[in-house]
């Protein structure tokens, strides 16, 4: 029986925390006041990511044999048949839950789902991959936004796509962390989308109010990229795990004017993210 630790490591489960991130952005973009929706929401949300990240490795399986023989499948830890069997699970779960809070989020589910599916399959083989990876957390915050009072409207939208310029970024960056090959610099510059969307969208009093939150992730970014362009002995993999708990900062950007309590909860995902990368490998 494989361990807990074996399982945690192949959900990527520090990374769950901008999952929830990414859910409480969408629903709050789009109005929230549905609670009686959020909590299943989240369950199904989270069910999905750890699906999609079984598959991944599952699909993985004979490049990590050659290149990360430290991941759960090659190094023994678990079978690769049952890989593939507890993420088809999930993803049937967490789909099932998405369907039951209304048809809308239900088809939008499942367009996730079918996103999760493309990406694993063909992210190792084909260059523009992480434009996938970005199309499911967009789709993650557009499922969110269907079950909030408002349902999908421009703010979660657009907001959603400068997450997903992010993601771009982090994800072309990550490309680099198992070849060890040098990063490339124009990557980086999709990081800043969510900064941009911030200054162009939100005049007056709302602009002001993202002031501080536009400089923490600016530095955020900034911190987490030293580790590779400017550090003695690049570490592609610290930058790339920074860069992913920096995903709950670009949620909090885009919901800048919540109310204060709301903005502790952000707070509290990423430094859950950060106590989670200590024990559980981001990548």
């Amino acid at each position: 029986m494989p361990t807990l630790r074996t399982l945690l490591v192949l959900g990527r489960a520090s990374n769950l925390p901008t999952v929830w991130s990414n859910c409480l952005a969408g629903w709050w973009l789009a109005g929230g006041g549905n609670g009686r929706k959020f909590f299943p929401l989240l369950l199904g949300a989270t069910l999905l990511y750890l699906g999609g990240m079984f598959l991944n490795d599952a699909f993985d399986a004979r490049f990590d044999a050659q290149h990360r023989r430290e991941r759960p499948i090659p190094s023994g830890a678990i079978a690769e048949k049952s890989v593939w069997q507890i993420s088809f699970g999930l993803l049937a779960c967490g789909l099932i839950i998405l369907f039951m809070l209304g048809m809308t989020t239900g088809i939008l589910g499942a367009l996730l789902v079918g996103f999760i599916l493309l990406y694993d399959a063909v992210h190792k083989v084909i260059t523009l991959s992480p434009l996938l990876m970005a199309a499911c957390r967009f789709l993650l915050y557009v499922v969110a936004a269907s079950t909030a009072l408002g349902g999908v409207n421009g703010w979660s939208v657009w907001c959603g796509l400068a997450l997903a310029l992010y993601i771009v970024g982090l994800s072309f960056l990550a490309r680099k962390e198992a070849t060890g090959t040098t990063i490339n610099y124009w990557p980086c510059l999709l990081l800043a989308a969510p900064i941009f969307l911030a200054l162009v969208m939100n005049p007056g009093a709302y602009r002001e109010s993202a002031w501080l939150l536009l400089l923490v992730l600016a530095l955020w970014i900034i911190r987490s990229l030293r580790y590779s362009l400017h550090a003695t002995g690049a570490n592609i993999g610290r930058t790339i795990s920074g860069l992913l708990a920096g995903i709950v900062l670009v949620d909090l950007l885009a919901v800048a004017d919540v109310p204060h309590g709301y903005a502790l909860i952000f707070i509290v995902l990423l430094l859950l993210a950060l106590l989670f990368q200590k024990f559980i490998p981001a990548t």
